[in-house]
């Protein structure tokens, strides 16, 4: 079961990810995290994966990445697992260490 805890500081709204994120956990953390974006429209989302000990895609990132940038916010990642760091970069995605931001293309 994977699990997310909110905390805000400014404009940033902190996103702790926690548990293991399959295709089912993604599901409702994605609902959790487009209420969160969409209730509060902070100017930063950050996904903290320090709790995640599995994640099975990167489709609940580049999801949220897409809704905050129509929000006209941004997302970072921070504490992202090895195994991700790796999947990120695979995917083109330059933000793998904590406090980076994703940037580019996607």
């Amino acid at each position: 079961m994977a699990t997310v805890t909110f905390s805000a500081a400014d404009d940033v709204l902190y996103a702790y990810l926690a548990g293991e994120i399959d295709h089912d956990a993604a599901q409702g953390l994605r609902i959790q995290l487009d209420d969160a974006l969409v209730s509060r429209t902070p100017q930063t989302l950050v996904l903290d994966f320090g709790g995640v000990g599995f994640m099975s895609g990167i489709g609940l990132i580049l999801g949220r990445q897409r809704c905050a940038r129509t929000l006209g916010g941004s997302l970072r990642i921070q504490h992202a697992p090895e195994q991700l760091r790796r999947v990120l970069q695979l995917a083109g995605i330059p933000c793998t260490e904590p406090g980076g931001e994703i940037s580019g293309g996607i």
